[in-house]
């Protein structure tokens, strides 16, 4: 039997990454995540959470505990973490730069799926090292 190994970069799309740093975010407020609470975290209707959920599942991202709690996998949680460094990143440098944090959200959330993990990894280096470098 020849089972593909999924990794956090296989078949996940900005709406699946999305979903994973929702569940990653109110895991971290609440310690446990329902689809009702994706759903009204989200906005979106309990069908179209449920829809997502189901195919996070099948493609290994999470899995539904025995009280149907949302429990990320391994590969889930190392892409929710990952996207989630990103949003904080770009939303931090953003608001840093003067844009009303609103707008740095919003953008932020654009940022996070646009960019490859190279660049990212490069910008935030030059981001620490302009941070850490003695002033004059």
């Amino acid at each position: 039997m020849n089972q593909k190994k999924i990794t956090a970069n296989s078949e996940l799309h900005d709406s699946g990454e999305d979903y994973l740093e929702a569940i990653l975010i109110l895991e971290k407020r609440k310690g446990e995540v329902r689809s009702i609470d994706l759903a009204q975290h989200m906005g979106y209707s309990k069908p179209s959470i449920s829809h997502a959920v189901a195919m996070l599942e099948s493609g290994g991202f999470l899995i539904k505990d025995v009280c149907h709690s949302l429990k990320l996998t391994q590969v889930g949680r190392e892409a929710a973490e990952r996207i989630y460094e990103r949003h904080r990143f770009f939303s931090e440098q953003l608001i840093a730069a003067g844009v009303d944090p609103q707008t740095a959200e919003s953008e932020a959330c654009r940022m996070e799926h646009a960019i490859s993990h190279t660049s990212f990894e490069k910008i935030k280096g030059t981001s620490n090292r302009l941070f850490n470098s003695p002033k004059l």
